[in-house]
């Protein structure tokens, strides 16, 4: 009998052990949800590159681009043709949230529909300009906006409703100007709206801090106000807020990554504990302060549970807007 019992324990053991290192990565991808060089492509080379050099993937991981609907062809791919593959994360910010929020992702689609597994940081919204531009500081670019907010032509990644539309949105509207009568131009992700502020097609470009440093650095923008709640730490130092300036104007953007809807328990756990050992790692560390982002860690469960309370926070602001019913 004692020999049965201990039969019975060494199955259920090395049962259990199989069970819990079931799910091994192949081919794994991160899909950024727009054209290279935006907020979503720096979110996917902080995981690829974050993950290789912190020795958490023994298979290199393959960045894709997945453009249109700023993330909602993505959501609808992941969910129509691969909602079970473990494989497969992909890229999303609040913009991707507040997109959800609105049901701008497609009938019948909410934030049910993925499963959120991962972060890699928080960035802030700024409000940029041409480096050759005349404004100095946002007060002197708010002042001549407000003489006639028709010849300004804003743009960035995303249309009405959309986060960037939101930030310039609040900017003018702490200064007493009617955000309907902003001129916004919609362009499929950071890359494209930051060519087109270059090329002179928009004179501002209310985007994400974090993605615009090799641009800041070229001397080619310059930075009007960044959207945090205090000065950021280091290079980014010397840039005063909306806040200081007299702008009651914040805007926080999660970057993070989510997984289809009917992804396995075994996968979904698998990442999420990849990415609690990234938060310590600091390879990993350093991947995300490269990139500018301010640490932000959150997976698997817990992460589930903000984001859909997060969710239900723009709805009612997207409501009280009267961008939805």
């Amino acid at each position: 009998m004692k020999a049965k019992i201990a039969s019975l324990l060494l199955v259920g053991g090395l049962t259990a052990a199989l069970n819990a290192s079931a799910f091994e990565p192949n081919k794994p991808t991160c899909i950024a949800p727009a054209k290279p060089g935006g907020g979503f492509d720096l979110t996917c080379r902080i995981l690829s590159t974050g993950f290789a050099n912190a020795g958490l993937t023994d298979i290199p991981m393959a960045v894709t681009f997945m453009p249109g609907g700023v993330g909602a062809v993505a959501y609808n791919y992941i969910n129509s043709t691969t909602p079970d593959d473990p494989n497969k994360l992909v890229a999303f910010s609040s913009g991707s949230l507040l997109n959800i929020a609105q049901g701008k992702f497609g009938q019948g689609l909410d934030e049910n529909d993925a499963r959120w597994v991962g972060t890699a940081g928080v960035d802030y919204g700024a409000i940029m300009v041409r480096a050759d531009a005349p404004w100095n500081n946002l007060k002197e670019l708010v002042d001549d906006i407000k003489k006639d907010p028709s010849k300004f032509v804003l743009g960035a990644g995303g249309g009405v409703g959309s986060q960037d539309w939101m930030k310039a949105a609040i900017v003018v509207k702490s200064a007493g100007v009617d955000p309907k009568k902003m001129r916004y131009v919609a362009y499929e992700g950071g890359g494209e709206a930051s060519a087109a502020l270059l090329g002179g097609h928009i004179k501002v470009y209310p985007g994400d801090v974090g993605e615009m440093k090799g641009l800041l650095e070229a001397g080619k923008i310059k930075v009007l106000g960044i959207m945090s709640p205090e000065r950021l730490k280091g290079e980014f130092s010397k840039y005063p807020t909306a806040i200081e300036q007299g702008f009651d104007a914040e805007w926080t953007i999660l970057r993070g990554y989510y997984l289809g809807p009917k992804v396995s328990d075994e996968a979904y756990n698998y990442w999420a504990d990849q990415f609690k050992k990234a938060y310590n790692n600091p390879a990993f560390q350093k991947a995300v302060a490269d990139q500018n982002l301010v640490p932000f860690t959150m997976s698997g469960p817990a992460l589930e549970s903000y984001i859909k309370e997060r969710v239900g926070f723009m709805r009612g602001l997207a409501k009280e807007a009267g961008l939805i019913q």
